[in-house]
């Protein structure tokens, strides 16, 4: 997975090609740090165009073989890949939380929300069957079939350095496509670790293969005619563009980019459960998560502040740490430049007339930390009008948005250009039907606190959130990764033949 450079003592990573580590050709390099102490920890190899088509190639000539291996014999693998999932879920947590900054529990978290995708992939026997129909006229039987599209891609966030990657890649796998995926720079072990638990599983040479690289590797990808998709997960200034470029090389592409989850609070809400609920959902991993919940809505004047007022307290209490401490909530942002970007949306809301109810931006973290930390903020008197509601912001800085009814917070979230995820919490059935049927967001939940769906249920936001058709969990994987065959056939007795021109449809006989 590594080669160590004796000079300087620095790990260079590898690609993973055609079954093997391959080190990098371009001279170009990336760093990769550890968010905890700010440390170079390795340097990840920049693919050159070349590199990436390379890879293409090699994925081009294993995936007929892998196409016609029984389904059977392909979820065998995916079972084998699972088991070792399990295995080495402690090893994966560390991976992620060296890399992303994560606490290890919360990257357990995620390695098990990676294995639902796996279990989903298990049901493709079940998920790829076509459909039959006897006799549609002139005794003529036609049926349909699923069939891999060949080399697809995918391209990771750092956010969730396993589960993504698993939820975008394991459909794929399973519907019989080579995959490549190319992984985010900040944090490329993860892939290749897995790389290594899928040549352990039985995957055969290049039907797996792990590219790194930056915005070459990426247009390399989506012009190179040979990959037939691309799923994406970044913010949607990227979602778009991948979106667009992809489509306009004639692929088939789900982007999914960025959002600003709400979370309305009604006035029957059990408060309590509400403050507990968005605390986890809000801060959790930083808040470096697209379905973060990025803003508090409470309904009326009387609801606000008693909800801000047991929420602050709440607030005050979390801890920032490394992610190997047990008592941190949760760990760093991802770089300096994260860092310096949160603070800044704070500065300037402050500047435009908001209030600071808990100020995170200085925590107390050891002297010789030299991490990318930050505490929890809370900002209240936000308008719709500041950048910090209208623009994702990925790190612990929160915000709450008072509204007088119902109706002012569904137009209000519906007005905005991110339609990701949303919930409400109320004890009112009537209210949160209401609200579930008006909202214009693609995942909604009712006392759930991040409404992330499970592995066999569809993933995708609406508006700027996405961009294209598929999804990135559920049945809809299958239909993005396949292409369906209709076939026709009449076998007919010597008796039937009758060598007669017909010019009707043999339907209507």
């Amino acid at each position: 997975m590594t080669i160590t450079n004796q000079e300087t003592a620095t790990q260079t990573l590898t690609h993973f090609i055609g079954g093997e580590m391959i080190a990098g050709k371009s001279e170009r390099f990336g760093k990769v740090y550890n968010p905890s102490t700010g440390e170079v920890t390795a340097l990840c190899p920049l693919a050159s165009r070349e590199e990436v088509n390379e890879a293409v190639e090699i994925a081009q000539k294993a995936f007929p073989a892998w196409k016609n291996t029984s389904v059977a014999k392909r979820v065998e693998v995916i079972f084998n890949f699972r088991n070792l999932l399990v295995e080495k879920t402690d090893c994966l947590a560390n991976i992620i939380g060296l890399e992303n900054g994560k606490t290890i529990s919360d990257a357990k978290g995620e390695v098990l929300r990676g294995i639902e995708a796996v279990d989903f992939a298990l049901n493709a026997p079940h998920l790829l069957k076509g459909e039959y129909s006897i006799n549609v006229g002139g005794k003529i039987n036609s049926y349909s079939i699923k069939q891999p599209l060949g080399v697809v891609a995918a391209i990771s966030p750092f956010n969730f350095p396993v589960m993504v990657p698993l939820a975008m890649t394991m459909m794929a796998v399973a519907c019989g496509n080579a995959v490549i995926l190319k992984p985010s720079e900040r944090v490329p072990n993860s892939a290749l670790f897995i790389s290594e638990l899928w040549k352990k599983a039985g995957l055969p040479d290049g039907i797996w293969t792990v590219i790194n690289g930056d915005k070459e590797a990426v247009d390399t990808l989506l012009a190179n005619p040979k990959v037939h998709a691309i799923s994406f997960v970044g913010s949607t200034r990227v979602a778009e563009y991948v979106y667009h470029e992809g489509t306009r090389h004639n692929k088939r592409v789900a982007a999914f980019g960025g959002g600003k989850n709400h979370m309305v609070i009604m006035p029957d809400a059990d408060l309590d459960q509400a403050v507990t609920a968005f605390l986890g959902a809000a801060y959790g991993s930083a808040s470096q998560r697209c379905m973060a919940i990025s803003v508090a809505m409470p309904v009326g004047k009387g609801t606000a502040e008693a909800f801000v007022e047991k929420l602050k307290t709440r607030v005050e209490e979390l801890k920032v740490g490394a992610y190997d401490d047990a008592d941190a909530d949760f760990g760093a942002v991802i770089s300096q430049e994260s860092k310096e970007t949160v603070i800044r949306y704070i500065n300037e809301s402050l500047s435009e007339g908001a209030q600071l109810c808990v100020d995170g931006r200085h925590p107390e973290i050891n002297e010789k930390e030299k991490g990318y930390y930050l505490g929890a903020t809370l900002l209240t008197g936000v308008t719709t009008e500041m950048k910090i509601y209208q623009d994702e912001v990925f790190g612990p800085a929160r915000i709450v948005v008072g509204v007088n009814s119902l109706d002012e917070a569904i137009q209000l979230i519906n007005d905005h250009e991110y339609g990701n995820g949303v919930t409400i919490f109320t004890e009112n059935g009537a209210a949160a039907r209401r609200f579930t049927e008006q909202i214009e967001v693609g995942m909604v939940g009712v006392n759930v606190p991040i409404p992330i769906p499970v592995g066999y249920h569809n993933f995708g936001g609406w508006k700027n959130s996405r961009f294209g058709e598929g999804q990135m969990f559920g049945p809809d994987t299958v239909r993005f990764f396949t292409k369906t065959k209709t076939i026709s056939e009449r076998w007919n007795d010597t008796k039937d033949i009758v060598n007669k021109t017909e010019f009707s449809f043999p339907s209507n006989q």
